[in-house]
């Protein structure tokens, strides 16, 4: 997640999104930032990344709702209907899972298609402006489809009454949960053992990257029409956590990304595979249900194969434990230093795209073939220099010998090589479940102290949820090691016997 040059515009940053289960999410290029109300606009860069996430207390843009509002939603509702939206089977209801949902109004069976939004209800980077010379400045300087949606964004909501799209702006969350609106502090505090807080630090330095490039190139030559009063790193971490969580590619739109006005209250289950796209028959954004639903049960689209984290990070979430099929754990792994062909291994590795620390997604069905190739290199003696090369280019997924693969006398090494990481991960997680972590030492008014008993739950579903894949991978090794050392004591134990019948 490099920043990239002033002209690239973070081209190669583009988050992840509610994209159909087929497509991979793109990598990352985004802008994005929630003002705080009554607060001075905060001057941040790329290399000073977490200062927004150092503010002790973060408030919300001075646009949208709670979370949980309904009376936004159903504002939003009327305003969609007389734009166009037709008839729904579906409504708008508190629910248990997203404390927002779209639950059926009758029965809905199988391979229906609900929802037919029509592409005038869509925000899209092709969306006519409020203010159009903003949108002019904006495309002549030739800003990507994700930089330039989220200004779209600020830029109608300033507005506020006089935008077309007010009712759903009003009606989006003033501060989801996702991990872009976390403290640096709450970070560091409650996903000390998680993966994932690299990855959302990470993902604050890109935003905060992305801002700064679109000031500095954009806003700071045009200040009568990019007010930093307007125009902050606060308000674009607000529209970019709004992408993050809303936005979605359209297969049949040529892949167009959009932002999908009442779709967009679906929330996700992990045991349905439906998602949205434009159905050219009836010219609107649909989906088709894979099961059927009474009157009164919430209905699910898919945002894809995402981890328990990935879902935190994005969306705000943590699915109960054990039942997301698609959960995994990032497992880091390294070379050692002390080792005597470390030079030489670790050069195998650069030439292969990797380094000398790498990490790969243990599940709960077992571990990659590339993290055995990288633990094959790891344990190789000096006599095996002449597959230093085979094992780092299997472990960077560019050879096609993968499967074939095979090192017997080394694979019992290899196999504890793993163990032992686990078990050091394990730890960690161990660590803080049991000691409880504290809450970052600030004052705190009731609605404060109920968020952080809110992140705090997050952070532990999480990590009882990735401690538990790692439990899951330690029993399956320690298992094969029992069965291939019980094997070698059996062997030892007959040709023992053997040669003592042949004195």
């Amino acid at each position: 997640m490099a920043t990239s040059s002033t002209t690239a515009l973070h081209s190669q940053f583009r988050p992840p999104l509610r994209a159909p289960r087929h497509l991979r999410p793109l990598p990352h290029s985004y802008s994005s930032s929630s003002r705080t109300r009554g607060c001075a606009p905060v001057r941040a860069s790329a290399a000073s990344a977490s200062a927004p996430a150092q503010r002790e207390i973060a408030a919300g843009v001075p646009w949208g709702c709670e979370i949980e509002s309904l009376e936004s939603a159903a504002s939003l509702e009327r305003w969609l209907i007389d734009s166009g939206l037709p008839e729904q089977r579906l409504a708008i209801q508190r629910v248990d899972i997203g404390e927002r949902g779209l639950v059926a109004l009758k029965n809905i069976r199988k391979g229906e298609k609900l929802l037919f939004v029509p592409p005038s209800l869509v925000i899209t980077a092709d969306s006519e402006w409020g203010r159009p010379e903003v949108g002019d400045v904006m495309k002549r300087n030739s800003v990507p489809d994700w930089p330039l949606i989220a200004t779209y964004l600020i830029s109608e909501a300033s507005l506020e009454g006089s935008s077309r799209w007010i009712s759903y702006i009003a009606a989006l969350p003033r501060q989801p949960y996702s991990l872009l609106y976390w403290t640096r502090a709450e970070l560091d505090a409650y996903l000390v053992a998680s993966p994932i807080r690299k990855r959302a630090i990470q993902r604050i330095t890109d935003v905060i990257g992305t801002y700064n490039d679109l000031r500095d190139r954009i806003f700071s030559r045009h200040p009568d029409l990019f007010p930093e009063e307007v125009y902050n790193i606060e308000t674009f971490l607000w529209s970019f956590g709004i992408l993050f969580s809303r936005l979605v590619r359209l297969p049949s739109m040529d892949g167009r990304v959009a932002l999908v006005p009442w779709a967009d209250m679906l929330n996700h289950s992990p045991e349905v595979e439906t998602f949205l796209d434009f159905d050219k028959s009836s010219r609107g954004i649909v989906f088709t249900t894979d099961r059927s639903y009474q009157p009164g049960e919430q209905v699910f689209i898919s945002y894809g194969k995402k981890s328990s984290g990935e879902l935190l990070l994005s969306y705000g979430f943590v699915p109960k434990e054990g039942t997301n099929p698609n959960d995994s754990v990032e497992l880091l792994v390294s070379l050692d230093k002390s080792d005597n062909c470390y030079k030489e291994k670790l050069q195998a590795l650069k030439r292969n795209g990797l380094s000398e620390s790498e990490s790969f997604p243990l599940r709960v069905t077992g571990w990659p073939v590339e993290l055995m190739a990288y633990a094959f290199l790891v344990v190789s003696p000096p006599d095996m220099s002449q597959c230093f090369e085979e094992m780092a280019a299997a472990a960077s997924n560019k050879t096609s010998s993968k499967p074939g693969l095979n090192y017997p006398d080394l694979e019992e090494q290899a196999l504890q090589f793993i163990l032992d990481c686990c078990e050091s991960n394990i730890e960690k997680y161990t660590k803080y479940l049991e000691g409880g972590a504290g809450s970052p030492e600030v004052p705190m008014n009731a609605k404060q102290a109920n968020r952080t008993l809110l992140l705090k739950q997050l952070a532990r579903d999480l990590c009882i949820s990735e401690r538990r894949i790692l439990y899951r991978t330690q029993y399956i090794l320690r298992r094969r090691l029992r069965d291939m050392r019980g094997g070698e004591l059996r062997a030892l134990s007959l040709f023992n016997g053997l040669r003592k019948l042949f004195k």
